[in-house]
């Protein structure tokens, strides 16, 4: 289907891998000019290269800073005044205990994954509510909703993002201005990949056997019992910042492939 999002600018943050990637693909093939970000230029300028050939009649733009930073923040802005679309998808996450965590370690997390988010929507949403068009969409996690205990600093910063994705959803009543966030679980990232593929060695496994083990381990409460793409993340993330998706108001979308046990 056609989503309506040709010739609209997206700017997705953190998108030279993983998650963020994909939904720079994603829009890309809807049509839009993505906004390619990501703290690497090389990377992102890798990035923008790769769209352009896959889908010729889009125009992605390199928009390489690192948005924790205020400075390199405020000279994107400064290139790129005005967006359809904003998709808020950096952050850092690891495995980190409570006792591990020290302060200046919560403030980074804060910093990268809270603040620089807030920012992004201070500039580009009264420009959006002005043209009476816009989507904003948050990319949290399963954590958000259900902390694991495994790294406390990232469930805390995935779980104010729903708060603020429903606060500025508020600022957008009578409008065709939408914020809301995705939840993601457990997704196959390169990162992920790397990881199980290590899980194993001298063992002659596919990887799809050894995601399978992985799974029946450790992550006994997915109903999907794989990890999820994040291509079937980034179709999500295309119909959210669509035309098509305009009564999605302030909503946590769960693609969490049934992690979160309970029905709210």
């Amino acid at each position: 289907m056609d989503m309506g999002l040709h010739h609209k600018s997206a700017l997705v943050t953190g998108s030279t891998k993983g998650i963020g990637r994909a939904i720079a693909i994603e829009l890309a093939r809807e049509g839009a000019n993505v906004l390619v970000n990501g703290r690497d230029r090389e990377e992102v300028e890798r990035t923008v290269i790769e769209l352009k050939s896959m889908f010729p009649s889009t125009d992605p733009v390199a928009a390489a800073a690192d948005l924790a930073d205020r400075e390199q923040r405020e000279a994107l802005f400064a290139r790129h005044p005005h967006v359809d679309m904003l998709v808020n998808n950096m952050g850092i996450y690891e495995m980190l205990s409570y006792e591990d965590t020290n302060d200046e370690q919560w403030e980074t997390y804060f910093r990268t994954n809270v603040l620089a988010a807030n920012a992004m929507c201070r500039v580009y949403l009264p420009n959006m509510l002005e043209r009476d068009f816009g989507r904003i969409l948050f990319i949290a996690s399963e954590e958000a909703m259900m902390p694991s205990g495994q790294m406390p600093a990232y469930a805390m910063t995935k779980s104010m993002l729903l708060s603020l994705s429903k606060s500025l959803s508020k600022l957008t009543r009578g409008s065709e201005v939408t914020v809301n966030t995705i939840l993601p679980g457990p997704t196959l990232t390169e990162n992920v990949r790397e990881i199980i593929d290590s899980l194993y060695p001298g063992e002659a496994l596919t990887f799809e056997d050894k995601e399978k083990r992985f799974m029946a381990a450790n992550l006994t409460q997915s109903e999907l019992q794989r990890f999820i793409a994040p291509a079937e993340i980034g179709r999500l993330a295309a119909f959210l910042c669509s035309p098509c998706a305009s009564a999605f108001k302030g909503s946590p979308i769960r693609m969490d492939g049934g992690m979160i046990p309970t029905i709210f």
